[in-house]
């Protein structure tokens, strides 16, 4: 599905969105170690911003608690198979890669060293397809994964996912909670896909032009909620809530307002203004209720970190609301040849600051989530 007939009218309203790609990712995955109903899940914000310097990706990440967040660097040539008990899809990372992994369980956002980057995006409408056991198949667990380690422009993902050589298999935490959700894609040139698991089809949007995402509806519906607003063809009044839909039109308005940057340091400072403005105050009535009482459904989530990417010089920038300071890593400083070291580097009280790239320690690759036989999404 190409859908040029999808963009909103008036959506380009101001020269400025010929340079400009944002949306928003849901956090997470569903798939952690902790008893938690979905439907807390769905918050956080991303933005891709191009720019005259380049191109800037902001992710915000809601959760319920201040879950175990680490930094993994995956080199080239790694040997992965699907992590399924019948007929696994087998590949080779063509990539080396620098992902953010929750619970040492699922890579949840990353970049890889061309500048490709990608990120799982909460979607409650996810639902995949009967086993054919004639097809080799991957955990949805694994999906990011595989884009970051097979792909270096977002066109050549487009392409091998309109006939993906495997099937994607439902995945749950030892809970039971699925891991339900879509993926955002984008590349150094500012192009844009998004792809979803509907009802065991896949849907796929790709056009540079697809400007806004948050982690609820589906894409097509995200499309119409922001064409009813001022500034993107409606007259609704800018919102102001912490709901999917209220950050949506917030983040596409003030990101299409950004002034173009002098210098990284303002890009950087620039797109974690509007990752605030659409983020969730720790201790909000909503989030305070939710850790208390995490049977109480629905509930708002919190803001737990917020990324900020530059693909153009393959540098991430790692803000934790906990720790006072901002740092950041650059790929450019990690050996990604096949047979280098795995390594990772946790955030959770590690107040880390400034360049952080020779911090990374060895470790244990971790285990993605198995998938099950469960076609099914929701709770």
């Amino acid at each position: 599905m190409h859908g040029d007939d999808m963009v909103p009218s008036g959506y380009r309203r101001r020269s400025i969105l010929k340079s400009l790609l944002l949306g928003s990712a849901a956090c997470g995955s569903g798939l952690l170690s902790m008893t938690l109903d979905p439907q807390c899940a769905e918050a956080c914000s991303r933005i891709l911003w191009k720019n005259s310097l380049g191109t800037y990706v902001g992710r915000g990440e809601d959760w319920f608690s201040d879950a175990p967040t680490d930094l993994w660097v995956l080199p080239r040539g790694m040997e992965r198979a699907g992590a399924v008990a019948d007929n696994p899809y087998k590949w080779t990372s063509q990539y080396g890669s620098l992902v953010v992994v929750m619970d040492d369980h699922v890579s949840m956002s990353g970049m890889n060293e061309r500048g490709f980057s990608a990120h799982v995006l909460w979607l409650s409408d996810t639902k995949v397809a009967p086993r054919d056991p004639k097809l080799p198949a991957i955990s949805i667990s694994q999906w990011m994964q595989w884009y970051l380690d097979s792909f270096a422009t977002v066109k050549e993902a487009a392409e091998a996912s309109r006939n993906l050589p495997f099937q994607i298999r439902m995945a749950m935490d030892h809970n039971g909670t699925k891991g339900l959700f879509h993926i955002a894609v984008e590349d150094v040139s500012g192009d844009s896909a998004i792809f979803e698991m509907i009802d065991g089809e896949m849907k796929i949007y790709h056009d540079r032009r697809y400007v806004v995402m948050t982690n609820e509806p589906t894409y097509d519906q995200q499309l119409k909620v922001v064409s009813q607003y001022v500034g993107f063809g409606g007259d609704k009044p800018l919102p102001g809530t912490s709901e999917p839909s209220d950050r949506l039109v917030r983040g596409a308005y003030y990101a299409t307002n950004l002034p173009d940057p002098a210098n990284e340091r303002e890009a950087v400072a620039s797109l974690l203004s509007v990752m605030r403005n659409v983020g969730i105050p720790y201790e909000s009535p909503s989030a305070h209720r939710q850790s208390t009482h995490p049977e109480a459904t629905p509930a708002l989530t919190r803001t737990i970190f917020r990324l900020i990417m530059n693909l153009d010089e393959r540098v991430v920038f790692f803000d934790r609301v906990l720790s006072p300071t901002v740092f950041w890593v650059r790929l450019d400083g990690f050996d990604f040849k096949k047979g280098a070291e795995v390594k990772k580097l946790p955030t959770n009280g590690n107040d880390l600051a400034y360049d952080a790239t020779g911090k990374f320690k060895p470790a244990k690759m971790f285990t993605f989530i198995s998938g099950t036989e469960d076609t099914l999404g929701g709770p």
